[in-house]
Formats: C-alpha cells, structure tokens, sequence
C-alpha cells in the first residue's frame, strides 16, 4: 500500500497535475463544482419526494417540480458557465458575460424546442437536465472556442473616440454571429439532431449489454461519463428500454437477464450511487482535511439514499486522482458481480420488478434477492470498492491539507 501511494504522490500525481492545471479541464470543473448549491439542494428535493412515493401520501407535496427547478436545470447553467469562466480565465473578462449569454443560447439551438404539454412548444426537463449535459458541455465548448479566437479582435483602432462600451457592442457581434449562425445552420438548414446523434453512439450496446464484455463495458461509461460531469442519465432512452425488457423477461417468463436496474441500482453494484461511492463519502466524513469533512458529512445522508451527486460534483468530477478509481471500479465490481451470479451462481439474478434506485442498501439488495447470499455478495462489492477508493484517496487528502496549510496573501 505504502509502496502504491508513493507511486501515486511521485508519478502519477504530478503528471494529472499537468491535465488538472490545463485552461480547459479547469474551466470545466470550476464550471461543475459552481453548481453544487444546485445539486445539493436537487438532492435534499429528492429525497423528500420519498415519503410521498413510497407511502402514497394523500395530498402529499410534489417535491420533484422543486428538483427539476434545480438539478432539472443544471445542462442550461453549464452552457453558460463554461464560456463565462473560460473568458475569466484567458484574462478576456469584457467578454465572459457575452460568452455565457452565446453559450447558453447555442445549447438551446442544439437542443431544438419540443412539442410538450397541451400541445406546446417549450423545452423539457430532461433537455435542459442532466439529460442534456453532453451536448451543452459541447454547445459550451465550441462558444468558448470562437469567443477565444476572436478575444482580442476589434472593429477600431486604439486610437478611436468611440466609447469603449459601444466598441464592445459592436466587438461581440461577429463571435456571436459566428457561433449562433453555425448552430442555425447544422440544426436546423442542414437538420442534424446533435442530441440524437450522440444517443445512437450507444445504440450497439442494445446487441451486447447481456454478455459478460457487454456489461462491463456499460457500466465503464457509466463510471466514466459521470467521472466528466456528464450524468449517466443522459444514456436512459437507450439503457431504460433494455432493462425494462430485461427485469420483465425475468420475472414473467423465468429468463437470467442480469442487466436490470435491479442488479444495477438495488442488489449489488452502486451502493451510494454510480460508481460505490458510499465508501468515498466515509473516507470523507473522517478525513482530517477540514473541507474534505465538511463535503462528506454534506453528502453522507444523500448517499444514503443513493444520490452521489453531492460528492461526485464535490470531489471526484475532472479530478484525475478519484476519476481512475472510479473508472477501475466500473470494470472491476461488474466482473465480480457477473462471477457471482452467472459462473459461481453464490447470489441470485433479481426477477423482482423493483425500480426505486433510492431504496436504501442492504435493504433493497433484500427485496430484489431475498437471500443472504445476496447480501453477501453486495458486501464483497463495498469491501472492493473499498479498497480501490482508499490510496486514491488519501493522496487526494494530502493535497488538500497542503493546500490548507498554505497562508492565503
């Protein structure tokens, strides 16, 4: 272990630094963790929705309006986000506001309006939620790209009379055109559906998901999307079909599917959340870094319930010291969950219907199993994400308590 961490802290460490340090990455992650308030907030709306859901609550209020006002808009305050803090950061900040305003109105271009409720135009929830984080990190991106190269671009010279305010004006319109006229034209002259586009990438996985490869390389961009800030909800019109399909086959005509929200969100796999994060949150909660502490106390009754996003947003989202545990974790508890169900049969395949991915672990691993063997097995995930988490995690420690005990000037 010793000999792990001083590999960590000497070698890798330094070089994800360098990634870490990069304008981009920076930009990125910045742009996330400003968004915390939302995502914790988001989650305490959640889980209030689960007593109304679970005891069907006579008039009961609807807490998941009051979730989709906050985590249902985060893909919205990313597109602005990102340009905005990339324009602070490349020391162009005439323009961050501007960039922000380009970038958010790009997404909603890529996004394109929908027919929703009553036979209304309008966006939805799930375009502007996490379900669109993909292609308004791309929107925002691309805006950042061309506000930069036209940063220090002017219509006047130096010398000009013009007040600076108006040559701003007139300064922003050509990066703004550029970005929004491009937007116009692949959506909707050339009629390329961006978001669809990305969704049908996944589309293949549909033929392979129930093989032993299949299931584990799902689960990997999974881990791997939400290590980036990307939700893997933004893969549900692709994923929730097969698993529905799959949990039916299994309790109605007796099949072994074991790709099922059942298997993935409450018999084995993300006790926590994505990823088994729950493991995290304590190594958090006892860290002796004070910000550390602070964050996993914040998240602990959340991941409780199994929404990580507090200390996915808060710690691991483009940071490379908790991205490749969690990537590792998300090719090594699937193998192990495949063994123990499929090779070794120690635990059974769920065939219960049983979608609320809140319900508490080993509670759920219970319902959806009813053995202990099932348990057992859950228990063997944690004890391995466990120790995956743990090196990773206390060099991140280090940094931040040498972070802590640098004098502010």
């Amino acid at each position: 272990m010793d000999k792990l961490i001083a590999w960590l802290k000497n070698d890798f460490s330094p070089k994800m630094n360098k990634v870490n340090n990069n304008v981009w990455v920076v930009t990125l992650k910045d742009s996330v963790m400003q968004l915390l308030p939302f995502i914790l907030l988001g989650s305490v709306f959640c889980l209030l929705t689960i007593p109304g859901d679970i005891y069907q609550i006579k008039n009961y209020p609807d807490f998941w309006v009051l979730f989709g006002w906050t985590m249902g808009m985060l893909s919205l305050l990313v597109s602005f986000l990102i340009p905005f803090n990339l324009m602070e950061k490349k020391k162009l900040r005439k323009q961050r506001f501007i960039a922000g305003c380009t970038g958010l109105i790009t997404f909603l271009i890529i996004v394109s309006p929908q027919i929703v409720k009553d036979g209304t135009v309008g966006f939805t929830h799930t375009s502007l939620g996490t379900g669109g984080m993909f292609v308004a990190i791309i929107a925002a991106l691309f805006t950042g790209y061309i506000m930069s190269l036209f940063g220090k671009f002017s219509f006047f010279k130096e010398e000009s009379i013009i007040p600076d305010f108006v040559r701003a004006w007139f300064d922003s319109m050509l990066p703004i055109g550029v970005t929004l006229v491009t937007a116009w034209l692949l959506v909707d002259i050339i009629h390329i559906d961006i978001y669809n586009i990305i969704l049908s990438i996944f589309m293949p996985l549909a033929n392979v998901v129930e093989t032993p490869w299949g299931f584990i390389l799902i689960m990997f961009i999974y881990c791997l999307l939400y290590s980036m800030g990307i939700s893997s909800w933004v893969l549900t019109p692709v994923t929730k079909p097969i698993l529905l399909a799959a949990i039916t086959a299994n309790a109605t005509l007796g099949a072994h599917n074991l790709v099922t929200s059942e298997t993935i969100y409450s018999a084995y796999l993300w006790v926590g959340g994505v990823g088994c994060t729950l493991p995290l949150v304590i190594m958090h909660m006892f860290s002796k870094s004070a910000k550390l502490k602070a964050l996993g106390r914040a998240s602990f009754v959340p991941s409780i319930f199994n929404i990580n996003e507090p200390i996915v947003f808060g710690s691991i989202v483009w940071n490379p010291l908790l991205m490749l545990p969690m990537w590792l974790i998300g090719l090594v508890l699937p193998a192990i969950v495949w063994i123990g169900t499929k090779i070794i049969h120690l635990a059974p395949i769920p065939k219960i219907v049983f979608d609320m991915w809140y319900v508490p672990f080993p509670i759920s691993t219970w319902i959806t199993t009813g053995a202990i063997t099932g348990i057992i097995l859950m228990l063997i995930c944690v004890a391995v994400a466990t120790l995956i988490w743990y090196p990773f995690f206390k060099t991140y420690e280090k940094q931040e308590l040498e972070r802590e005990a640098t004098p502010i000037n």
